[in-house]
């Protein structure tokens, strides 16, 4: 109860400081924040909601989002929502708006979103990410059961418990491809069901029977990447159907003609060359990590950061799916998240640099915790990239942590993840290898400690000008969010103040990363 009584109190904190709920236009959540559709975004005071407790930061795209962190996210979003409903269920009656002003609040909202980096590449792969999220809670929570039993089954504890736990592990994964095929046509505009049983085909038993291109059919061959490709497709032909087919038959002849072309297309064509492409993915991977491990872990920690700040580390998770759906883990998981290591180095770093800095100390202090736990924002849009130079040390201690990681794979102790979505500490419990659970939590946590150490000395030594040290190693009250006062940016997509990235809108949401940051 006293839980409960918390999570309304964040929700009603929160209400007012977004202008009310007659302000809110729409709610969702995702892994770790709150997103708010919004009438008027002058509305919302963003000072006084990152000084509320519960809030970690927050974070303007399409959305306005609100960083509160996972577990939390999940609790406070229905009780938003239920304040929501109850203000204005006791609204008065609204004032008729006249036709200038609609006009204007219309002209308002398509000025705002037309200001904003919305690029077509950009929102393809948001459509992408946003097809593959929903299934992050399922492939955490069947990633622990698949972990627990692989411990049981090699200390041989409780035999008669590990093929249920298997079966719990595997049935979700098993039908994955309905799923994506289902959340496919939802973003696509079409009618989910039927993305969903087109998808079936792809692992239907039955295939077995059927001959394609010279090659008998495997129930599963595409895997993910054959279903989202089915399910588009089924859109497309659902749409041309719902044009030209005569209202009274839609009912009839739409989902027919649907499920018939788009299953056959896919029976005689996208098996094959999804099949094709996903055993590419995976034979790629194996290739670059046992060839090139600590040059291409090197480069891949090392890059995280920035692609999750352009928004294009949402291309990764279709592949991130394939692997684990092929190889019941991704090698490239365990690499990325060493971005996070050395984001949390280099906030250490930090911390020690501006001892007279007690405002940005606080924040750190605040957000340590969930860094290591693999949640980001806070210490990325809170200090290091409003500094500008951390920004970038602790991308180069991301690079020596996934260094480390990729060599041992090079060496041939593979390092995986069975889910994606959480990193730091938080992915211990999914990790999964070639040589058993012990080695692979030893050189993932080594892997931890390189990216810890690597990002605080290159931030500590190499990551403060002397300007910046003047200008920022001084008492000061106000949070980091607003360095721009002092001469900074704040965590918005300006450049750092002393020669920082440009880094554009923030615009995704790392923690649908397939490594959290």
């Amino acid at each position: 109860m006293a839980t409960e009584n918390k999570n309304r109190a964040t929700a009603a904190a929160i209400l007012p400081l977004v202008g009310g709920a007659a302000n809110v236009a729409s709610i969702a959540h995702c892994m770790t924040r709150l997103r708010l559709g919004l009438h008027d975004r002058s509305l919302v005071d963003d000072e006084a909601l990152k000084a509320l407790p519960a809030v970690m930061g927050v974070v303007e795209d399409d959305t306005y989002q609100i960083v509160l962190g996972p577990g939390t996210v999940a609790r406070v979003t229905p009780e938003f929502e239920q304040l929501v409903e109850e203000e204005r269920e006791a609204a008065p009656a609204p004032v008729a708006v006249s036709a200038d002003e609609l006009a204007a609040q219309g002209a308002a909202i398509k000025a705002q979103q037309k200001a904003k980096n919305a690029t077509p590449f950009k929102l393809f792969l948001r459509k992408i990410a946003n097809i593959f999220v929903p299934l992050i809670p399922a492939l955490i929570g069947c990633g622990i059961i698949a972990g627990l039993n692989g411990l049981l089954v090699n200390l041989q504890w409780l035999p008669a418990v590990t093929p249920a736990l298997a079966a719990m592990a595997s049935g979700f994964m098993a039908l994955i491809a309905v799923f994506v095929g289902y959340n496919t046509a939802k973003e696509f505009g079409g009618t989910p069901i039927l993305g969903g049983a087109v998808a079936a085909i792809i692992v239907f038993p039955g295939v077995a029977n059927i001959d394609a291109f010279g090659q008998t059919l495997s129930p599963g061959q595409g895997g993910v990447l054959g279903a989202l490709g089915a399910a588009v497709l089924a859109v497309y032909v659902e749409k041309w159907c719902r044009r030209w087919v005569p209202e009274a038959l839609d009912v009839l002849v739409t989902p027919t003609l649907t499920v018939l072309i788009s299953g056959l297309v896919t029976i005689f064509g996208l098996m094959f060359v999804a099949g094709e492409i996903s055993s590419a993915i995976g034979t790629f991977a194996d290739w670059l990590l046992s060839n090139g491990g600590a040059g291409a872990g090197f480069v891949l920690g090392g890059l995280f950061l920035p692609l999750v700040m352009l928004g294009l580390h949402q291309a990764l998770i279709p592949i991130h799916t394939t692997l684990i759906e092929q190889q019941g883990y991704t090698v490239l998981l365990p690499i990325l998240a060493m971005a996070g290591a050395g984001q949390v180095g280099a906030a250490v770093a930090v911390y020690f640099r501006l001892p007279r800095n007690e405002s940005i100390r606080r924040t750190i202090k605040s957000a340590l915790p969930a860094g290591l736990l693999g949640v980001g924002e806070p210490l990325i849009y809170g200090v290091s990239l409003p500094l500008g130079r951390p920004f970038i040390t602790a991308c180069v201690g991301g690079a020596f942590g996934g260094g480390f990681v990729g060599l041992f794979n090079q060496l041939g102790d593979t390092v995986g993840s069975t889910a994606i979505g959480p990193s730091g500490w938080a992915l211990f419990p999914l990790l999964d290898g070639n040589h058993g659970l012990g080695s692979t939590i030893a050189i993932y946590a080594g892997g931890l400690l390189v990216g810890y150490v690597a990002g605080f000395l290159a931030t500590y030594f190499f990551g403060f000008s002397k300007g910046l040290l003047t200008e920022f190693n001084v008492s000061q009250e106000p949070a980091p969010s607003t360095i721009a006062a002092t001469g900074g940016t704040t965590s918005s997509t300006k450049p750092g103040p002393h020669g920082g990235p440009d880094a554009p809108d923030p615009g995704t949401d790392p923690a649908k990363a397939p490594a959290g940051v």
